[in-house]
């Protein structure tokens, strides 16, 4: 696939480097076109950088790699340019070191990213575990939990999170999206207070 990267930050160098690896073809966006291009090299000969809207164009899959505080302002710039392509919703609304959400009761980020636009089909995925997760090639599989609404962008993605070395699971709708980031306010709440995350969540048969 074409894989437009928009973010320089570690989760962007993690999963494009996993997705380089699968094969796929990836283009480096972000404000800093000198970043951009620095990450591409480290990347290696299947990235390259560009503008944020030239990323955009003809990628079967773009990755919203950024902090929520910069998601208005990036899909802002690409305004027009995601007409049905598939827009992976990585972000995190959450107060740092707190984990509660942002955002009123009720509504959730993917939700708000859908809103800012309107013609690209976003699928929450990634935003649970941290980047050291797809950076390290020893790390264990995991399970990504997903969801969106058009059954394309969920295949799309399901690929993605495979070729990124973990299991996909769809959860349903993009309605589902305020509940996997509350699972992830959870898990961010409980790092912080020194708790292991994992002995919070009951093990059931595999």
């Amino acid at each position: 696939m074409r894989i437009a990267i928009l973010g320089t930050g570690t989760m962007a160098g993690a999963l494009g480097g996993r997705w380089v690896r699968a094969g796929h073809e990836v283009t480096v966006a972000g404000r800093s076109s000198a970043r951009a291009r620095e990450l591409a090299a480290r990347l290696g000969k299947r990235a390259r950088s560009a503008t944020v809207r030239e990323a955009v164009i003809g990628a079967d899959a773009v990755l919203l790699a950024v902090s929520w505080t910069g998601v208005e302002e990036v899909l802002h710039s690409v305004a027009g340019a995601l007409n049905g392509t598939t827009l992976i919703d990585p972000t995190n609304s959450a107060e740092h070191g707190i984990g509660v959400l942002t955002l009123r009761a009720g509504a959730s980020g993917a939700q708000r990213i859908a809103d800012l636009a309107p013609n690209a089909h976003v699928v929450k995925a990634f935003h649970l575990f941290p980047a050291d997760q797809w950076s390290n090639p020893n790390s264990p599989s995991v399970t990504v939990a997903i969801c969106g609404d058009e059954p394309h962008a969920l295949h799309t993605t399901e690929t993605l999170v495979r070729d990124a070395g973990a299991e996909p699971a769809v959860l349903g709708g993009l309605d589902r999206a305020r509940q996997l980031e509350e699972v992830a306010g959870f898990v961010i709440g409980l790092a912080f207070q020194g708790f292991d995350p994992r002995s919070a969540i009951p093990h059931g048969p595999a």
